[in-house]
């Protein structure tokens, strides 16, 4: 998954990046609101960590603007500002959630397994397609019952596929999902790993569930 970190404290901003990472999070960051514009412009997330004290454009403003045109990316608000007054302002701007520093990392990551689950309209964090099996929590994966050994990058396509299964994901979109900005591979990396997926998955079974769309991209479905 790709998340956006919007913080304009250099250390926090960076800390927090490499915690996300370490969780597996592909992670994007800036640290302006005036920054937040052109991110998100540039590339889709599944969820952005926003700071409401930021330089230029405020978070408050910057979360106002990104659903006034309907962009429903789910936003956790950070904030060092604890009173009711506070977080019934980021709620009634369209935060979907909201944390005050300081705060504990593993709250910080259960908040962000939570509004994902929201936005994808699941209540849980473990999806099947046929005999797939994909824990996006624990980060598992096994087909017809035997545990697949997965790569980080394999098992973040998989589970961008598998979160968006029976809809064509282009190339494009599956790179810009799961890589971020620094990123300056090749430009058919994309179906390179498809290719790891497929032999890890689909060789030896009878039904095949990642399929190419000529001319659009990949999808993840179970055919007749």
């Amino acid at each position: 998954m790709r998340l956006l970190v919007v913080e304009d404290e250099p250390s926090l901003n960076e800390l927090l990046v490499k915690q996300l990472q370490a969780a597996h999070y592909s992670v994007d960051s800036c640290f302006t609101g005036t920054d937040v514009v052109d991110y998100l412009c540039g590339a889709e997330y599944d969820a952005l960590v926003l700071d409401i004290m930021l330089p230029g454009i405020s978070g408050l403003e910057v979360l106002r603007r990104m659903r006034a045109r309907n962009d429903r990316t789910p936003v956790l608000l950070l904030t060092a500002k604890d009173s009711v007054e506070d977080r019934v302002a980021g709620l009634d701007a369209g935060a979907d959630d909201y944390l005050v520093k300081p705060f504990a990392l593993d709250e910080l990551l259960a908040r962000l397994r939570v509004m994902t689950r929201r936005a994808s309209a699941s209540v849980s964090d473990v999806f099947t397609v046929a005999d797939l099996v994909v824990d996006c929590a624990a980060r598992t994966a096994s087909r017809g019952g035997a545990a697949v050994a997965l790569s980080s990058k394999e098992f973040a396509i998989l589970e961008y596929l598998i979160r968006n299964r029976g809809i064509v994901l282009s190339r494009e979109k599956i790179s810009r999902h799961v890589w971020n900005y620094d990123y300056e591979g090749g430009s058919n990396v994309v179906d390179v790993y498809i290719r790891y997926l497929r032999k890890k998955l689909d060789d030896g079974f009878s039904k095949k569930l990642i399929h190419t769309v000529r001319g659009a991209g990949y999808v993840l479905r179970e055919e007749p």
